[in-house]
């Protein structure tokens, strides 16, 4: 494919205010691009750099696990549990297959060593998760 067929920018106001709109709604960004979640669905496919700096900017969630190493990645997306988007999360204590609030998974990935951004803390709630699946733990 032709190299000026690819867009050097794109418009991301609507989808960002959407994902601002959603409980959950975040943008995650790993080796594979960036996918951003909002109401029932996602969007991938982005210009990582700018929809980044867009989220940013806004105030979205973002989530990005592009320095961790890979274990800690598959270990966190494998054995962790999903974000609750758009759907009450599941009681504690949350596994694979539970749905947890955003900002436990993001406060377990900025302990792996994910770029956090506009996600504070949910202080004694990430201690649930903190550790779970690692090498030696449960």
């Amino acid at each position: 494919m032709h190299a000026s067929a690819f867009p050097s920018s794109r418009d991301y106001a609507d989808p960002i205010a959407r994902a601002l709109a959603t409980p959950g709604g975040h943008l995650a960004i790993g080796w594979g691009g960036a996918t951003l979640y909002y109401g029932d669905g996602w969007m991938s496919g982005c210009l990582v750099d700018q929809i980044k700096a867009e989220a940013i900017a806004a105030g979205l969630p973002v989530i990005d696990s592009r320095a961790m190493a890979f274990d800690d990645v598959w270990r966190l997306a494998v054995r962790g549990p999903m974000v609750a988007v758009n759907r009450t999360p599941c009681p504690p204590p949350w596994h694979a297959l539970a749905y947890a609030p955003l900002a436990v998974v993001g406060e377990a990935y900025r302990a792996a060593g994910a770029e956090v951004f506009n996600l504070d803390p949910p202080g004694a709630a990430a201690t649930a998760l903190r550790g779970r699946g690692r090498r030696g733990g449960s």
